[in-house]
C-alpha cells in the first residue's frame, strides 16, 4: 500500500556567502512512494558548506554513456561537485571499459584519470593486477551508483522463440545452429565484468555453458546496436540506453530486464584510484558528498525527464531522449508488442539503499569471477573485498549530508536469491559455488 510521504530539503538561498538555507517541503513523488519506505529514507538535500576544504579542487572521473553514469554527470552539471569546493571535476567521456581501465592505470598525472563511473568488479581486477598484465593498481569503491538497469538481449533471428527469462528454448536453438558451423556469440562489455557475469548467470540457468556452447566477445556498450544490426553477435548484454534503442530500432528484442534475474542487484561503482584518495581525504570525501548529491537528485521522479534531456545531449550520450525516458520511468518495451509497466525494476540512485556499498555484494562478484575463471580459487575474497570497499567513506559522507538514517545496520544485505531459486549466502560462498551445475571451477 502506497502511502504520500514528505520529505524536507535544505537548499542554498541566494549565494554562498549570504549562507542562507531555506528549508521547504515538497509533497512525495511516485517512485518514493511505490516503495512505502518511511520518510526518514527520502534524500534530503544537504547545506553548502558542510564540506571541509578539499586538499584539491581537481579530479578527472571518466563515464561510459550509459544511463548510470547519471549521477556524475548530474552532479558535474548541475554543480554539486562545487557546491563542496570540488570546482575543478571533469567528467570525460571513455569509448570502452577497456579505455577506462588504461586511463585509471595512467592516472591523471599521466594523462588519465582519477576515477570513474565503473563495472563494480573493476576496481577489484585493477586492484589485483588481472586485468592489467599484472601491473598491480589499488583501486577503492566509494560507493555503489545503482541497481537495476541493465538488458539481455536477443537478435531478430530468434524472435520466433519470444524468450525471456528463461534461456532454456535457446539451448536447442544454439546447438542446432552450431550444427550447422554457425559461430554463436554473445556479447558483453567486459570480461569479469557485470554484464559478462549477467549474461552468464541467465544462460546457465538454463543449461547453457557460456565458455562451450557459445563464443563471449566484447563489445563497447555504445556498439552494441550496431554490431547486432549487421549481424555480428546472437545475444548480448549492456546496460540503458542501449536495449531500449535495440528494441525502438527493431533490431532487436529484449529478453529481460536484469533486475528481473536479481531484483535490486548491484551495478556501477563510483571506483577511485587509492593512491588519489589516499592523498586527498578530504577531496575524496567532497567528490562522494557532490556525487551523492546527484544521486538524490536522480531519484526524483519529478527530475527525470530533465535527467533524460540532459544525458541525450551530444556531449553526453549523444541518443534520441526517446531511448532513454521509458526506461527511467520503469515502462519497459521488450519488443515483439511484450510492454509491462515494472517501476520497481527500474535503476534506481539513491532509494533502497542503492548507493551504499555493501560488501556482500562485493563479494558475490569475486565469487562469479571465481566461477568462471577470472581469479583463482584461493583467492582471498574477504581481504579483496576489505581492502577495496570503502563503505567506511560512505558512512562520513552520509553522515555529513545528514543522512545518517541512510545508513544500513550491516555491510552484508544478507542472503540473496536469484530468479531460478539459487540463494547466495555471503557467509558461505563456497556452499554458493558448490551448488552451481555449470562453472570453471
Amino acid at each position: 500500500m502506497t502511502r504520500l510521504n514528505r520529505r524536507r530539503f535544505l537548499m542554498t538561498a541566494g549565494t554562498a556567502a549570504a549562507g542562507t538555507v531555506l528549508l521547504h517541503a515538497c509533497s512525495q513523488g511516485s517512485e518514493q512512494a511505490a516503495s512505502d519506505t518511511p520518510a526518514s529514507d527520502t534524500p534530503t538535500a544537504p547545506a553548502s558548506g558542510s564540506a571541509e576544504t578539499p586538499e584539491t579542487t581537481a579530479a578527472k572521473l571518466g563515464f561510459i554513456a550509459l544511463t548510470d553514469s547519471a549521477p556524475l554527470i548530474i552532479a558535474k552539471v548541475k554543480g554539486f561537485y562545487d557546491k563542496y569546493g570540488m570546482t575543478d571535476v571533469s567528467v570525460e567521456k571513455q569509448a570502452s571499459w577497456g579505455t577506462t581501465r588504461d586511463n585509471l592505470v595512467l592516472g591523471s598525472g599521466g594523462g588519465g584519470i582519477d576515477g570513474a563511473h565503473i563495472l563494480t568488479p573493476m576496481p577489484y581486477l585493477i586492484s589485483a593486477g588481472t586485468v592489467t598484465d599484472g601491473k598491480k593498481v589499488p583501486m577503492y569503491i566509494l560507493a555503489r551508483l545503482n541497481v537495476n538497469g541493465q538488458g539481455i538481449c536477443l537478435s531478430n533471428d530468434y524472435a520466433d522463440l519470444k524468450v525471456g527469462l528463461d534461456s532454456k528454448p535457446l539451448k536447442e536453438a544454439f546447438a542446432k545452429r552450431k550444427a550447422e558451423g554457425k559461430e554463436l556469440k554473445a556479447a558483453m562489455t567486459f570480461p569479469g565484468g557485470t554484464h559478462d557475469l549477467w549474461i552468464r548467470y541467465w544462460m546457465a540457468a538454463g543449461g547453457i555453458d557460456p565458455d562451450k556452447d557459445v563464443s563471449t566477445i566484447v563489445v563497447p556498450p555504445p556498439q552494441m546496436v550496431a554490431n547486432v544490426k549487421v549481424g555480428n553477435m546472437d545475444s548480448f548484454c549492456v546496460g540503458e540506453p542501449w536495449p531500449l534503442q535495440t528494441v525502438n530500432q527493431k533490431v532487436g528484442y529484449n529478453a529481460l530486464t536484469t533486475g528481473q534475474l536479481w531484483k535490486d542487484h548491484p551495478e556501477k561503482a563510483l571506483g577511485m584510484r587509492a593512491d588519489w584518495v589516499d592523498a586527498n581525504p578530504k577531496a575524496a570525501k567532497a567528490l562522494l558528498m557532490g556525487t551523492m548529491e546527484g544521486q538524490m537528485w536522480c531519484s526524483q521522479p519529478e527530475n527525470k525527464e530533465e535527467m533524460c534531456k540532459i544525458l541525450s545531449e551530444r556531449a553526453w550520450f549523444n541518443v534520441p531522449f526517446e531511448d532513454i525516458i521509458d526506461r527511467s520511468q520503469g515502462k519497459y518495451d521488450f519488443g515483439l508488442g511484450r510492454e509491462e509497466e515494472l517501476p520497481e525494476l527500474q535503476q534506481k540512485y539513491w532509494k533502497d539503499n542503492a548507493s551504499y556499498p555493501f560488501k556482500s555484494h562485493d563479494t558475490w562478484f569475486l565469487t562469479e569471477n571465481i566461477r568462471w575463471g577470472y581469479l583463482p580459487p584461493d583467492t582471498d575474497v574477504k581481504a579483496m573485498v576489505d581492502a577495496v570497499n570503502r563503505e567506511d567513506l560512505w558512512r562520513e559522507a552520509a553522515t555529513a549530508l545528514g543522512q545518517e538514517d541512510m545508513i544500513p545496520k550491516s555491510t552484508s544485505r544478507g542472503v540473496e536469491t536469484f530468479f531460478d531459486g539459487v540463494t547466495f549466502d555471503p557467509e558461505d560462498p563456497q556452499a554458493y559455488l558448490d551448488s552451481l551445475k555449470i562453472k570453471k571451477v
